[in-house]
C-alpha cells in the first residue's frame, strides 16, 4: 500500500507538467455581443501590438443587469501552451480587476450595457515582455465568460513577406504561397532552426494559421523561407458584405426592412460562387465596423438588428451543413450561425442578431468529420485579396519564454508567379 500511495503522489506531481495543451479562446454566452478587441489599427480582432502600446477591449451585455465583470491576463508560449513566467515577471501592477468603464445604450430598441477596458491602465500599469497573451473576462462569481488572444512584439527583426502562386500545378489556380525573409537588426540569431519559430496568419484568423515553420537556409544575417506546400493557403473568395448604418432605410445589400420588437433587415439572397469565374469585389477580409448614421457615439447609440441571411441551394448543397462565417463572432461555427433549409420557399435561411455597422460574411460548409470547407460555396481563387501576417518568435538557448521579435505583413493584391 505505501508503494501504491507513493506512485499515486508522483503521478499527481507529474501530470500538471506533462498535460499542458494549447489554450483555446472561450466563446461568450448569447447575451454577450460585439466583442471588439483591437490595438492602434481598425481591425477588430487579434491585436498584435508593439511593446509599450495599448490594447482596447469592448463588448455589449444585452441582459440589462449592469453586471460586474473582471479581467485576468496570462502569458503563453509560441504554441499557446502556458509559459513558466510568474505574473510579476510579465506584468507591472495587478490584474483580476473590475472593468470600471461602462455605459448604457441610448435611444435604442435593444437595451444593453457597453463595457470598455484599456490596457495598460491604473491597475495594470505595464506588460513588460513580448509574446502571446490571453485576456479572460469573468463575472462576479469568478465564472469565465469569454477570452481573447493577443500578441506583443519587439521590433528586433525586419520581416519581409511576399505572396506567390502555388508551384504545384494541381493547386495553381486555388492557392497562395507565402515567402519570408527575416533579417536580424542587431545580434546574430543563435541556432535559428531550434530557436526561431514562425507563424503565418491569414486574415487575422488563428484557426487556419500555419505554425512551427523553420528557416530553409541562412544567408548572412538573413533567414530564408521559400516553401511551397508548407506555407500555402487556399485563396478563398472575397467576402460578401452589407451595411445598415441607417436602420430605417435599405442600405447596401439590404432588400427589405421590418419593425417588430426590434428591426429586421432582410439581405438579398446569395448564390453559390464556386462554379463561377472570380470577380474582384473589395472587402475588409472578413472584418466589421460598428457605425450608425446621425449619432455621435456608435458604441452606445447603434441598435441591434436581426439580420436575415439566405442562400439559393444547388443540388450538391441540399444536404450540407451550411453556416454564416466571419469575424463578427470571431469566426465561430455553432448553431446560431447554421442555415436551415426552408422547404416551402426552397431556400436556406438564418437570422443573427448584430449591431448596426458594415459587415463582411460568407457561407461555408462543415463536413461530417467537422472539417470546415471555406471554398465549397464561395470557391478558391488565387486572385483573391487576402492579408497575411507573419509572427516571428525567438527563444535563445537557456531562455525561459518565447519572445516575439518581429512582425511582417503582406497582401495578395500584388501576387506574382
Amino acid at each position: 500500500m505505501p508503494a501504491l500511495k507513493s506512485s499515486y503522489f508522483l503521478l499527481l506531481l507529474i501530470l500538471p507538467f506533462g498535460s499542458f495543451c494549447q489554450v483555446k479562446e472561450i466563446n461568450p454566452p448569447n447575451f454577450i455581443k460585439t466583442i471588439n478587441f483591437k490595438g492602434n489599427t481598425p481591425e477588430t480582432q487579434l491585436p498584435i501590438i508593439k511593446l509599450g502600446e495599448y490594447v482596447v477591449l469592448e463588448f455589449d451585455a444585452l441582459n440589462g443587469n449592469e453586471d460586474d465583470y473582471y479581467y485576468k491576463i496570462d502569458h503563453y508560449n509560441y504554441d499557446w501552451t502556458p509559459s513558466v513566467l510568474m505574473k510579476s515577471e510579465f506584468m507591472d501592477g495587478f490584474d483580476n480587476q473590475r472593468i470600471r468603464n461602462y455605459e448604457n445604450s441610448f435611444n435604442t430598441y435593444q437595451i444593453y450595457s457597453h463595457y470598455q477596458l484599456s490596457i495598460p491602465n491604473e491597475q495594470t500599469k505595464r506588460l513588460k515582455v513580448s509574446g502571446n497573451y490571453l485576456l479572460s473576462v469573468f463575472n462576479s462569481n469568478d465564472e469565465l465568460v469569454f477570452s481573447r488572444k493577443f500578441m506583443i512584439y519587439e521590433d528586433k527583426t525586419a520581416v519581409g513577406v511576399s505572396i506567390k502562386r502555388a508551384r504545384d500545378v494541381q493547386f495553381i489556380e486555388e492557392k497562395q504561397r507565402v515567402e519570408i525573409i527575416i533579417t536580424s537588426n542587431s545580434a546574430q540569431l543563435n541556432n535559428p532552426t531550434q530557436t526561431v519559430k514562425t507563424v503565418i496568419v491569414q486574415n487575422n484568423n488563428l484557426n487556419t494559421a500555419i505554425y512551427n515553420l523553420k528557416p530553409q537556409y541562412t544567408l548572412g544575417n538573413q533567414l530564408i523561407y521559400k516553401y511551397d506546400t508548407e506555407t500555402s493557403f487556399l485563396g478563398g473568395n472575397e467576402y460578401l458584405f452589407f451595411e445598415n448604418k441607417d436602420v430605417r432605410a435599405a442600405n447596401t445589400g439590404i432588400r427589405t426592412i421590418d419593425l417588430q420588437e426590434l428591426y429586421h433587415n432582410y439581405l438579398f439572397t446569395n448564390v453559390e460562387r464556386a462554379s463561377k469565374p472570380y470577380t474582384y469585389n473589395p472587402d475588409i477580409n472578413g472584418n466589421y465596423v460598428i457605425t450608425v448614421l446621425d449619432a455621435e457615439n456608435p458604441s452606445i447609440e447603434a441598435d441591434y438588428v436581426w439580420m436575415h441571411f439566405s442562400l439559393v441551394p444547388t443540388e450538391a448543397l441540399k444536404n450540407k451543413n451550411i453556416h454564416v462565417y466571419g469575424n463578427f463572432n470571431n469566426y465561430v461555427i455553432d448553431e446560431s450561425t447554421r442555415l436551415l433549409f426552408d422547404e416551402r420557399h426552397t431556400i436556406f435561411r438564418n437570422a443573427i442578431l448584430l449591431k448596426q455597422g458594415f459587415y463582411n460574411y460568407k457561407f461555408v460548409v462543415v463536413n461530417k468529420n467537422g472539417i470546415l470547407d471555406e471554398g465549397a460555396i464561395s470557391g478558391n481563387f488565387y486572385q483573391t485579396e487576402n492579408n497575411y501576417k507573419v509572427v516571428v518568435y525567438y527563444r535563445d538557448l537557456g531562455a525561459r519564454y518565447d519572445k516575439i521579435i518581429g512582425i511582417g505583413e503582406g497582401s495578395s493584391v500584388n501576387i506574382t508567379n
